[in-house]
């Protein structure tokens, strides 16, 4: 019964045994054939074409670099008009905000007084005049009577003193009356300068004093116009020490400025002077330029950014803002693309900006091709192809504010 019992479990072991080898031999076949398959798929492929990139093919060149500074724009004259004697106001005469020139009517006081003071003067002037005549005919009569040696030397010596005090009381009353007719001139107020005249202080009939505080209107010449801008002490002891002139030997000696609205003015300036002082609390020294200012835009007290020449990069590079970029610890990079087609990544020095670009004296070099647009699809070692940008960039874009991008 044993024996009979275990032959049927060894016919049964045998035959899973062949079925689990049959198993084994189906999979190693399915397998060999799915890998032929895509060894088959992946020659029929078609291979994917280069990725299009936009790139600007960069030059070398000697650049000014420039400081921004900070200023504002003050008159290049102010005149502050004031009465000179006292009265009241019972005229202006001109209209508020026009061009005035030295010499313009500004105003005109009450003038009746002062013509009183006038008319008195004149006739002291005449009086002493007569007294000068009658002192002048006593010394005469006197002097031949000395002559004649009927009379004293005292007598003569009397009437020239007499004579010679009437001539210093004509010219004291003469002093009156040019003090008088000055003081009348006075009272019609013209403009001490050429400029614009702004609104007026006072109005008809309103009293006025001589040298009072309160000006009755301010005059300003406003072309040109000073900018008045702060720089640190240590970059003016470079100006004395002429490293400053060394390094911007070749440069422009001419100065730009940047208007409130973001705007640059049309107009170049040249610095003028510099005072001779330094401000304790901010360490900083003030320079005065001079712009031009035919059309009257800028206005005193406008707030402006100027661009001072520093020094002259030689050999530097202007890289597109778009298409710079920073890796994950900060630095500054691009990508430019070789003779092959194959995109290289640059680690770039830069100096400072310049308009749309940033002007970079290391990790670009004259001649190479800089990617602009279709960064996001490219990476290091990608082959792409290339085509040259035809406008000029707009500084927008997307590497123009230095962007964050990962290394890897």
């Amino acid at each position: 019964m044993a024996g009979t019992a275990s032959a049927p479990r060894a016919g049964l072991a045998g035959a899973r045994a062949c079925a689990a080898v049959m198993l084994s031999a189906l999979i190693g076949f399915g397998c060999g054939i799915g890998a032929w398959a895509g060894d088959v798929l992946a020659q029929a492929a078609p291979t994917p074409p280069p990725t299009p990139v936009t790139v600007v093919t960069l030059k070398a060149q000697d650049l000014t670099l420039t400081s921004t500074l900070p200023g504002r724009v003050v008159a290049s004259g102010v005149a502050e008009v004031r009465p000179q004697v006292d009265g009241i106001i019972v005229e202006r005469l001109y209209e508020e905000g026009a061009h005035v020139a030295v010499g313009d009517l500004l105003y005109r006081i009450d003038s009746a007084t002062y013509e009183a003071q006038v008319a008195v003067a004149e006739a002291q002037v005449a009086q002493a005049q007569a007294r000068l005549t009658s002192a002048n005919k006593d010394a005469d009569r006197v002097s031949a009577l000395v002559e004649r040696r009927a009379t004293s030397q005292q007598a003569l010596d009397d009437a020239v003193a007499e004579r010679d005090a009437a001539a210093a009381g004509l010219k004291v009353a003469e002093a009156e009356l040019l003090a008088a007719r000055i003081d009348l001139e006075r009272t019609t107020i013209r403009a001490p300068l050429t400029g614009i005249i702004g609104r007026s202080l006072t109005t008809q009939g309103s009293l006025v004093t001589a040298g009072q505080v309160t000006p009755l209107a301010i005059i300003r010449t406003i072309d040109p116009v000073k900018v008045d801008v702060t720089q640190s002490a240590a970059e003016i002891i470079a100006w004395r020490r002429g490293t400053t002139a060394q390094r911007l030997a070749g440069a422009q000696p001419t100065v730009t400025l940047t208007l409130a609205d973001g705007q640059p003015y049309e107009h170049t300036g040249l610095l003028t002077a510099a005072e001779p002082y330094v401000h304790e609390q901010t360490g900083v020294v003030t320079l005065r330029l001079e712009f031009p200012n035919p059309d009257e835009l800028l206005l005193p007290g406008m707030y402006a950014q100027v661009e001072m020449p520093q020094a002259v990069a030689e050999g530097v590079i202007l890289a597109p803002q778009e298409g710079v970029m920073r890796d994950r610890r900060g630095r500054p990079i691009a990508y430019v693309v070789n003779d092959e087609n194959v995109v290289e990544e640059r680690v770039l020095t830069v100096l400072q900006a310049h308009g749309p670009h940033w002007v970079t004296s290391d990790g670009l070099a004259d001649g190479e091709r800089m990617v602009v647009a279709g960064l996001q699809k490219i990476r290091p070692g990608a082959t792409v192809a290339p085509a040259e940008r035809d406008n000029a960039p707009d500084g927008a874009g997307e590497g123009a504010n230095l962007a964050a991008r990962s290394d890897g």
